[in-house]
Protein backbone atom coordinates (compact mmCIF):
# COMPACT_ATOMS: atom_id res chain seq x y z
CA UNK A 1 0.00 0.00 0.00
CA UNK A 2 1.76 3.75 -0.76
CA UNK A 3 1.91 5.87 1.56
CA UNK A 4 4.15 8.84 0.23
CA UNK A 5 6.32 9.74 3.91
CA UNK A 6 7.04 5.71 3.42
CA UNK A 7 7.83 6.00 -0.45
CA UNK A 8 10.38 9.23 0.19
CA UNK A 9 12.31 6.86 2.88
CA UNK A 10 12.10 3.77 1.05
CA UNK A 11 14.48 5.71 -1.92
CA UNK A 12 16.15 7.67 0.43
CA UNK A 13 17.40 4.06 1.92
CA UNK A 14 17.60 2.98 -1.61
CA UNK A 15 19.62 5.80 -2.83
CA UNK A 16 23.06 4.60 -1.78
CA UNK A 17 22.72 0.94 -3.34
CA UNK A 18 21.84 2.60 -6.75
CA UNK A 19 18.90 2.63 -10.03
CA UNK A 20 17.90 -0.62 -9.49
CA UNK A 21 17.12 -0.21 -5.76
CA UNK A 22 15.30 2.86 -6.84
CA UNK A 23 13.70 0.70 -9.84
CA UNK A 24 12.34 -1.60 -7.29
CA UNK A 25 10.87 1.00 -4.62
CA UNK A 26 8.96 3.07 -7.57
CA UNK A 27 7.48 -0.47 -8.84
CA UNK A 28 6.46 -1.29 -6.00
CA UNK A 29 4.54 2.15 -5.38
CA UNK A 30 2.67 2.48 -8.99
CA UNK A 31 1.74 -1.44 -8.46
CA UNK A 32 -0.79 0.06 -6.49
CA UNK A 33 -1.74 2.42 -8.87
CA UNK A 34 -4.95 3.77 -7.28
CA UNK A 35 -3.46 4.37 -3.68
CA UNK A 36 -0.51 6.36 -5.26
CA UNK A 37 -3.44 8.67 -6.84
CA UNK A 38 -5.34 9.00 -3.38
CA UNK A 39 -2.58 9.70 -1.87
CA UNK A 40 -0.95 12.19 -4.68
CA UNK A 41 -4.24 14.07 -4.74
CA UNK A 42 -5.97 13.64 -8.66
CA UNK A 43 -4.37 16.04 -10.84
CA UNK A 44 -6.26 19.33 -11.27
CA UNK A 45 -3.02 21.11 -13.37
CA UNK A 46 -0.41 20.08 -15.46
CA UNK A 47 2.81 20.43 -13.63
CA UNK A 48 6.25 19.36 -12.11
CA UNK A 49 5.47 19.07 -8.24
CA UNK A 50 8.74 18.05 -5.87
CA UNK A 51 7.98 15.43 -3.37
CA UNK A 52 11.51 15.30 -1.95
CA UNK A 53 14.47 16.97 -2.79
CA UNK A 54 18.05 16.98 -1.51
CA UNK A 55 21.84 16.84 -3.54
CA UNK A 56 21.56 13.14 -4.02
CA UNK A 57 17.78 12.33 -4.50
CA UNK A 58 14.72 14.26 -6.07
CA UNK A 59 11.34 12.72 -6.48
CA UNK A 60 8.77 14.26 -8.91
CA UNK A 61 5.31 14.17 -9.45
CA UNK A 62 4.42 15.23 -13.23
CA UNK A 63 0.94 15.59 -14.36
CA UNK A 64 1.59 15.88 -18.36
CA UNK A 65 -1.35 17.86 -20.18
CA UNK A 66 -3.43 16.15 -22.53
CA UNK A 67 -1.50 15.63 -25.73
CA UNK A 68 1.27 17.62 -24.36
CA UNK A 69 5.02 16.76 -25.81
CA UNK A 70 8.47 17.46 -24.25
CA UNK A 71 11.34 18.44 -26.30
CA UNK A 72 14.54 16.21 -25.95
CA UNK A 73 16.65 16.66 -23.07
CA UNK A 74 19.24 14.96 -21.27
CA UNK A 75 18.93 14.61 -17.02
CA UNK A 76 23.10 14.73 -16.11
CA UNK A 77 21.96 11.80 -13.60
CA UNK A 78 20.13 8.29 -14.02
CA UNK A 79 15.78 8.56 -13.56
CA UNK A 80 13.17 5.92 -12.41
CA UNK A 81 10.08 6.53 -14.03
CA UNK A 82 7.13 5.00 -13.10
CA UNK A 83 2.99 5.80 -14.45
CA UNK A 84 0.37 5.43 -12.23
CA UNK A 85 -2.41 6.98 -14.54
CA UNK A 86 -2.77 7.32 -18.22
CA UNK A 87 0.35 6.77 -21.06
CA UNK A 88 3.69 8.33 -21.35
CA UNK A 89 5.77 7.71 -24.84
CA UNK A 90 9.53 8.15 -24.50
CA UNK A 91 11.68 8.78 -27.95
CA UNK A 92 15.23 8.67 -27.33
CA UNK A 93 17.90 10.07 -29.03
CA UNK A 94 21.42 9.90 -29.42
CA UNK A 95 24.21 12.71 -30.85
CA UNK A 96 24.79 12.95 -34.32
CA UNK A 97 27.28 15.24 -35.92
CA UNK A 98 25.72 18.20 -35.42
CA UNK A 99 22.35 17.94 -33.64
CA UNK A 100 20.08 14.14 -32.67
CA UNK A 101 18.73 11.36 -34.19
CA UNK A 102 16.37 9.00 -33.13
CA UNK A 103 17.49 5.17 -31.75
CA UNK A 104 14.19 3.81 -30.54
CA UNK A 105 11.21 4.66 -28.06
CA UNK A 106 9.07 3.05 -25.52
CA UNK A 107 5.35 3.57 -24.52
CA UNK A 108 4.68 3.06 -20.65
CA UNK A 109 0.96 2.48 -19.56
CA UNK A 110 -0.03 2.78 -15.84
CA UNK A 111 2.19 0.63 -13.56
CA UNK A 112 4.84 0.45 -15.68
CA UNK A 113 8.54 1.75 -14.76
CA UNK A 114 11.23 2.65 -17.26
CA UNK A 115 15.42 3.30 -15.97
CA UNK A 116 16.97 5.92 -17.53
CA UNK A 117 20.80 6.10 -17.85
CA UNK A 118 22.70 9.02 -16.27
CA UNK A 119 23.44 10.13 -20.27
CA UNK A 120 20.19 9.42 -21.78
CA UNK A 121 18.17 11.59 -24.34
CA UNK A 122 14.36 11.70 -24.80
CA UNK A 123 11.73 12.97 -25.58
CA UNK A 124 8.49 13.12 -23.70
CA UNK A 125 4.69 13.13 -25.15
CA UNK A 126 1.49 12.21 -23.40
CA UNK A 127 -0.34 10.66 -26.31
CA UNK A 128 -3.98 10.42 -24.47
CA UNK A 129 -7.07 13.45 -23.99
CA UNK A 130 -6.44 13.01 -20.32
CA UNK A 131 -3.62 13.97 -17.72
CA UNK A 132 -1.32 11.19 -17.40
CA UNK A 133 0.54 11.16 -14.28
CA UNK A 134 3.94 9.70 -13.18
CA UNK A 135 6.57 9.75 -10.21
CA UNK A 136 9.73 10.58 -11.67
CA UNK A 137 12.99 9.73 -9.25
CA UNK A 138 16.26 10.58 -9.74
CA UNK A 139 19.75 10.16 -8.94
CA UNK A 140 20.68 13.39 -8.17
CA UNK A 141 19.06 17.64 -7.45
CA UNK A 142 16.56 17.56 -10.83
CA UNK A 143 16.21 21.49 -10.15
CA UNK A 144 20.20 22.13 -9.87
CA UNK A 145 22.64 19.49 -11.26
CA UNK A 146 26.17 19.36 -10.47
CA UNK A 147 26.81 19.23 -14.79
CA UNK A 148 24.64 21.29 -16.88
CA UNK A 149 21.90 19.50 -18.70
CA UNK A 150 20.71 20.46 -22.62
CA UNK A 151 17.99 20.46 -24.32
CA UNK A 152 17.09 20.37 -28.17
CA UNK A 153 14.69 22.23 -30.03
CA UNK A 154 11.77 19.89 -31.69
CA UNK A 155 12.06 21.25 -35.02
CA UNK A 156 15.45 21.82 -35.49
CA UNK A 157 16.83 19.55 -32.85
CA UNK A 158 20.13 22.15 -32.00
CA UNK A 159 20.72 22.16 -28.49
CA UNK A 160 20.72 24.47 -25.87
CA UNK A 161 21.01 25.03 -22.22
CA UNK A 162 18.04 23.61 -20.10
CA UNK A 163 16.04 26.41 -18.76
CA UNK A 164 13.66 24.64 -16.06
CA UNK A 165 11.43 28.17 -16.28
CA UNK A 166 10.61 27.24 -20.31
CA UNK A 167 9.41 23.69 -19.01
CA UNK A 168 7.24 24.79 -16.47
CA UNK A 169 5.77 26.88 -18.77
CA UNK A 170 4.87 24.61 -21.20
CA UNK A 171 3.20 22.65 -18.35
CA UNK A 172 0.83 25.46 -18.18
CA UNK A 173 0.58 26.25 -22.16
CA UNK A 174 -0.23 22.61 -22.70
CA UNK A 175 -2.89 22.13 -20.16
CA UNK A 176 -4.27 26.01 -21.34
CA UNK A 177 -4.05 25.05 -25.07
CA UNK A 178 -5.94 21.70 -24.48
CA UNK A 179 -8.60 23.64 -21.82
CA UNK A 180 -9.28 25.69 -24.78
CA UNK A 181 -9.99 23.02 -27.21
CA UNK A 182 -12.01 21.26 -24.97
CA UNK A 183 -14.11 23.94 -23.91
CA UNK A 184 -14.71 24.90 -28.05
CA UNK A 185 -12.59 28.30 -27.65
Amino acid sequence: MFDKDRFIQDCMNAVAEGQGAIREVVAEAVSDRSRVMSELGEPEHAGITPIYRSPDLTIINFVWAPCMSLMPHNHQMYSVVGIYSGREDNVFWRRAETSLEAAGARSLGAGEVAALGRDTIHSVLNPIGKMTCAIHVYGGDFFHPAEPRSEWDHETLIERPWNIDKVKSLFREAEARFNATKNGT
